[in-house]
């Protein structure tokens, strides 16, 4: 039953992923995007100290300030790396290397020593990877084709090298999530470790963002703004990576990054919602490839689950 929560935690987790993104866009394009990330964290962390609060080993202990000082730099890593890369590169590139993410904490998980030696798993991620390639592909052409203008190009300069670091850095999350979970070096309270790992993100990205942006642009903000940020801090961050820790303790780091591959899926969804001519065939090889992975991903989990139960 834990197992199953898990999984359908990740499913909610890729639809709110997805979902951000809408309201990612409506919030100015003027107002400092680190400084929001740090705020939209602080939101977040608000929220769960109500639920981590509870918990007898709320407050770290040794070592464990510096893995959750190590997890949030992870979170700021990645999301600094997002905002630089973002106008150094196209959003295609970005979305093709995202893809590498679940691959990535396979290797790291395997080798921290989390993950089994089998060749399954890394033939179902780079199927996945393959589909959600294809989606991001399929999605920035039509968008390119409906704005008679905008690249495709896939080539590797300083832009995509720096997001591919951020990517890393998102990987290693949960890695080391696991890890330290697995030597009882963290809470074992799912809220306790999200709470620590955002706060200490927000406050790594809040610096960097001070330092490289006007902190006075924010005196710009909208009621409409400060709402669609509080959204994203309870939703798609306290949420979402509690729903994600949840599922870490359980799983295994490539298991729970492969549900990442669902996400450019709910978009698609989303936009045949909004754009009802979007809809095509060029749509569906990469959509089944995606569904294909997960149904897998899910039948190599149960099989895992069954031989433990047979021992």
């Amino acid at each position: 039953m834990v197992i199953l929560k898990a999984h359908l935690g990740l499913l909610l987790w890729a639809l709110l992923v997805g979902l951000s993104f809408p309201a990612v866009g409506l919030v100015d394009n003027a107002l400092p995007p680190m400084l929001l990330t740090a705020l939209r964290f602080s939101v977040a962390s608000l929220a769960l100290w109500t639920l981590a609060r509870r918990a007898p080993d709320r407050w770290p202990e040794g070592v464990a300030w510096l893995l959750y000082a190590a997890m949030g730099l992870c979170l700021a890593g990645f999301f600094a790396s997002m905002f630089w890369a973002a106008s150094h590169t196209t959003a295609l590139a970005m979305a093709t290397l995202f893809v590498s993410v679940p691959l990535l904490a396979f290797l790291l998980g395997l080798a921290a020593g989390l993950e089994r030696r089998s060749w399954r798993l890394p033939l179902i991620l780079s199927m996945g990877a393959l589909g959600a390639i294809m989606l991001a592909i399929v999605e920035a052409s039509g968008r390119a084709n409906a704005n008679a203008a905008g690249s495709t190009d896939l080539g590797f300069g300083a832009g995509e090298a720096v997001f591919l670091l951020g990517c890393l850095a998102s990987a290693l999350y949960p890695v080391l999530s696991k890890w330290g979970l697995s030597r009882g070096l963290l809470s074992a309270s799912a809220a306790v470790r999200t709470f620590w790992s955002l706060l200490l993100g927000g406050l790594l990205i809040g610096v960097l963002g001070l330092v490289l942006e006007p902190a006075a642009a924010l005196a710009q903000m909208r009621l409409r703004d400060g709402l669609v940020v509080l959204y994203l801090g309870l939703f798609s961050s306290a949420l979402t990576f509690w729903l994600q820790q949840r599922a870490t303790a359980v799983l295994t780091p490539g298991a729970v990054t492969a549900y990442g591959y669902l996400v450019p899926f709910v978009s698609m969804l989303l936009l045949f919602v909004q754009v009802p001519g979007r809809i095509g065939w060029g749509w569906l090889p990469g959509s089944v490839l995606v569904l294909l992975a997960m149904v897998l991903l899910w039948r190599d989990d149960a099989r895992r689950r069954q031989a433990k139960r047979a021992r």
